[in-house]
């Protein structure tokens, strides 16, 4: 092979493959996943915050907080 058609070779963009038709749902499905997903992390922290524990980890975060800044 000639440098010339080596040169050619290495700017050449890639090809982009043909998508499968049986695929292309495939994103929505994986949006769907996550945003399940996203929804029960965002049900589990409001339980946990809302609840006993969750005062008392905001209340002990809050006073480390102020006693790190020489405030509390």
């Amino acid at each position: 092979m000639s440098s010339r058609h080596l040169a050619r070779l290495a700017h050449r963009r890639p090809r982009r493959l043909p998508r499968r038709r049986n695929e292309r749902g495939i994103t929505t499905a994986e949006y769907a996943v996550g945003t399940a997903a996203g929804a029960g992390l965002a049900g589990l922290l409001y339980k946990l915050l809302t609840g006993g524990f969750g005062d008392q980890l905001l209340k002990t975060l809050f006073d480390h907080v102020l006693g790190l800044l020489g405030i509390g």
